[in-house]
């Protein structure tokens, strides 16, 4: 059986990776490595059809070593110990995992010895954060490569490769006159992209001039696409359409296009922690039950998965649609970090300073604080910040009935500073 196409041109050498020229380029870590002989364990993080797998099967390739490969959907706690028991023969191993963030943490943790003892190295493929999905312990004891997703004229020069060098394609005389269709269908994804050239050269048997034109390509393809591509142009379209609905305050937009996300496949996770994010980001103190309920729901699909997370998730975008919006503390926090990046490490007031030893009280750290607690309504004017920026106001309370509140409690507090 012939392989596929992103199969058969799969490199082998360093010098053939296309992409990622910060890790394999000149003076890249990975290039590095693979002269040295010495390769790390690592999480290749990046999104699918970025050269994951590729650079795994290069590293295999270049390095003198017993590889095992297993992919985190269909193995378990035992087929790990079956490799490190195998690998506890050889003199150098590496084990790579596709997928790693399906593993649990008792897969993960079933791996920690071995990592740490040298038995093998560990090379796990992720396309998400890892800081979510891979456990603190096993994390700390690899490297983290970020892969770039690929940008046109990577994903133009995989198509003139294919074309040139691939033994079967290079049997026909083959012309790219266009490629618009065929990355934006592949959607970035370098795997995908030589399936759908692998179709497209297909339609014809002929040996005569081949010519790959935008028309063809979505004649040939159009009716084979999926309405939702959880790695394609519509991931992201459809999740950004998902947050305006909600941060709009429109729950009928919000549950259709988190039906359409569910439909597809989406990952139960990716839509509960954008929720846990919007409800911080857009909600804030108008509600600040909105980020407890999307704490929970991250925690109950979790735990649950589909079919019955549709259920919480809905509830959930329903509840966060229909809150008051506010993106006063987003706001907030962005105004300060701008503050001091521009105005960088100035000093703390000393009356405000923590003052453990004696030299420390001998220099005046803490003189003159005044304990909240020991002052009528629990509160005494005395300054918080630095000289510098003394009076600058980041949080302005947002138009909604809860922050409302919150600004005549600050400004009767603060009358004579901040102009709430």
């Amino acid at each position: 059986m012939q392989q596929p196409l992103a199969e058969r041109l799969r490199p082998t050498q360093l010098q053939d990776l296309v992409g990622q020229q910060h890790l394999s380029g000149n003076g890249g870590i990975l290039q590095k490595a693979i002269a040295s002989g010495h390769i790390p364990s690592m999480i290749l993080w990046g999104p699918p059809g970025v050269g994951k797998t590729t650079i795994t099967n290069i590293i295999a390739h270049s390095v003198d070593a017993a590889y095992f490969q297993l992919s985190a959907i269909s193995s378990g706690v035992k087929d790990v110990r079956e490799v490190i028991e195998q690998a506890k023969q050889e003199t150098k191993a590496i084990l790579f995992i596709d997928e790693i963030h399906r593993f649990n943490k008792g897969q993960q943790d079933a791996l920690l010895g071995a990592v740490e003892k040298g038995i093998i190295t560990l090379i796990g493929a992720t396309t998400e954060n890892p800081s979510f999905e891979v456990n603190s312990a096993l994390l700390s004891r690899c490297q983290v490569f970020v892969l770039k997703a690929l940008d046109e004229k990577d994903l133009v020069q995989l198509l003139q490769k294919a074309i040139r060098e691939d033994e079967e394609l290079k049997k026909r005389t083959i012309e790219l006159k266009e490629t618009e269709a065929l990355i934006r269908l592949s959607g970035g994804d370098a795997r995908k992209l030589l399936n759908l050239l692998e179709i497209v050269t297909d339609t014809s048997s002929s040996t005569d001039e081949f010519v790959i034109t935008d028309e063809l390509v979505l004649q040939t393809i159009q009716q084979k696409m999926a309405l939702y591509d959880k790695s394609g142009e519509q991931h992201y379209d459809i999740i950004s359409a998902f947050i305006k609905s909600i941060r709009g305050s429109d729950p009928n937009a919000a549950v259709y296009w988190l039906a359409r996300m569910i439909e597809g496949g989406e990952d139960v996770k990716f839509i509960a922690r954008r929720l846990l994010i919007l409800a911080s980001e857009d909600i804030g103190n108008a509600n600040p039950n909105a980020l407890l309920l999307a704490n929970a729901t991250f925690e109950a699909v979790s735990k649950i998965g589909y079919p019955e997370s549709r259920i919480i998730l809905s509830q959930c975008a329903v509840y966060l649609a229909s809150s008051p919006k506010s993106n006063a503390s987003y706001a907030a926090i962005d105004a300060a970090l701008s503050v001091v990046r521009q105005s960088g490490d100035l000093s703390v007031p000393l009356h405000i300073r923590n003052a453990p030893t004696k030299l420390m009280k001998n220099m005046d750290y803490g003189k003159g604080y005044q304990y909240s607690h020991n002052y009528e309504n629990n509160f005494s004017v005395q300054e918080y910040l630095p000289d510098a920026i003394s009076g600058t106001k980041f949080y302005e309370p947002g138009k909604n009935a809860r922050e409302e509140e919150l600004r005549r409690f600050l400004k009767q507090l603060w009358k004579e500073k901040y102009n709430y």
